[in-house]
C-alpha cells in the first residue's frame, strides 16, 4: 500500500491547502466585489432605467404618429363619403324607377 500512501497524502495536503487559502481570502474577496459590485450594480440599474424611459418615449411618439394617421385617413373617409354624396349617384337616371302603369291598356 506505499504507492497509495504517497498519492493519498499528496491529493490531502493540496486540498487542505486549497481549503485553507480559500478560507482566509474568501472574506476578503467578497468584500473587496462588494465595494466593487454595489456601484457597477447601481450604474446598470440607472443604465436600464434609461433605456425603459427612451424605449417608453419611443413607443408614446409613435402611438401619436398611428393616431395622426388614422385621423388622416378617416378624414379622407369622410370627404370621400361626402363628395359622393353631392355627386349624382351612378345609373340614377338610366331607368332606375319603372315607369307609371298606362291607364286603359286593358
Amino acid at each position: 500500500m506505499a504507492p497509495h500512501d504517497g498519492l493519498f497524502n499528496a491529493s490531502m495536503t493540496k486540498g487542505l491547502v486549497i481549503g485553507l487559502g480559500t478560507a482566509f481570502v474568501a472574506p476578503v474577496a467578497v468584500s473587496a466585489l462588494s465595494g466593487l459590485g454595489r456601484p457597477m450594480a447601481r450604474a446598470a440599474l440607472k443604465s436600464g432605467l434609461v433605456f425603459y424611459d427612451k424605449g417608453r418615449e419611443t413607443l408614446a411618439e409613435m402611438g401619436e404618429v398611428v393616431d395622426d394617421l388614422v385621423a388622416e385617413a378617416r378624414a379622407e373617409l369622410e370627404e370621400d363619403r361626402l363628395r359622393r354624396g353631392s355627386e349624382p349617384e351612378e345609373g340614377a337616371g338610366e331607368g332606375g324607377a319603372e315607369p307609371p302603369p298606362e291607364e286603359g291598356g286593358q
